[in-house]
């Protein structure tokens, strides 16, 4: 089943008067929503009875959870004390991502920084292999780590190279993240067609079965030489790219994803136009239907 959500709270869920996280599984659920990524982005710093509890209203929601572990993650770097930052980044993450009732950890592996850079895949290559065997040392063989791709050259994470690291290990999801993949390509994904041969990549790479199930990042952004600046909202028409050109891809191929919307405040609103998109709810702008919602 395919499943949308946001990416942490929309500005409106605290205009409306709530104030934690845990308020946010049956919020969701009110709006038809049926996922959510809670955000360690900033560091781990949840606690085990709190995500327990929000862990108890995910279950009675029917929301299915992921996170994000923090961005501070350099698995490409050498040195021996960031690599076990890096490590403890990943395993707290996991740790409580199972204490949320949540299956799916979504990371960014590294930066080139002043290194080749297949010696800085290699090290990130090596560093994921590591994480898994602490993993299992701690009894969470079954979470899944999502490689995120991502917006800038000088990150580890085009299409290619993500892809290649799921090939390690069977439990490695693929966050494809089309918003990174539109700003590193200087707005590549405009048309139908663009968004099938990110498809047809993950296919042939991974084959259809994994395709299917991948984990996906989707907002609008704004970007400039260098790539990535910051996302953007459905309503801004003229920053790319556009759900309707992928919603009848994923429904024709018959694809069954978690989608993460990371709009700028309005994620949640735009996750459930995403949602409508693909039940064929919505006219094809989804900033002219946004003011129907």
């Amino acid at each position: 089943m395919i499943r949308f959500g946001p990416a942490g709270n929309s500005d409106s869920f605290y205009a409306q008067g709530y104030k934690a996280s845990w308020q946010a599984p049956a919020w969701l659920r009110a709006m038809g929503l049926n996922a959510y990524e809670y955000s360690f982005g900033r560091g781990v710093q949840l606690s085990e009875e709190m995500a327990d509890r929000f862990a108890g209203y995910a279950r009675e929601n029917d929301i299915a959870v992921s996170a994000h572990a923090p961005y501070f993650i350099n698995l490409a770097n050498p040195d021996p004390e960031k690599r076990e930052h890096s490590f403890r980044y990943i395993t707290d993450s996991a740790r409580l991502v199972t204490h949320l009732s949540g299956d799916r950890v979504v990371v960014h592996v590294g930066a080139v920084m002043k290194l080749e850079r297949e010696e800085a895949i290699q090290n990130c290559r090596d560093g994921l292999q590591e994480a898994y065997r602490r993993l299992e040392d701690m009894g969470l063989s079954q979470v899944h780590l999502c490689p995120e791709t991502m917006g800038h050259a000088s990150q580890i994470g085009n299409l290619s190279e993500t892809l290649a690291l799921c090939l390690l290990d069977e439990r490695l999801i693929p966050c494809v993240d089309f918003a990174h993949l539109h700003a590193l390509g200087q707005g590549a994904l405009n048309r139908p067609e663009d968004f099938a041969a990110v498809l047809d990549e993950i296919e042939s790479t991974l084959g259809p079965e994994r395709a299917r199930t991948m984990h996906i990042h989707f907002s609008t952004i704004e970007y400039g030489p260098s790539g990535e600046k910051r996302h953007r909202t459905f309503a801004e028409e003229k920053y790319g790219p556009r759900f309707e050109h992928l919603a009848p891809l994923l429904k024709e191929r018959g694809y069954e994803p978690r989608v993460i919307c990371e709009c700028h405040g309005t994620m949640a609103e735009d996750a459930k136009t995403m949602m409508d998109i693909y039940q064929g709810k919505l006219p094809s702008s989804p900033a002219r239907a946004m003011s129907s919602i």
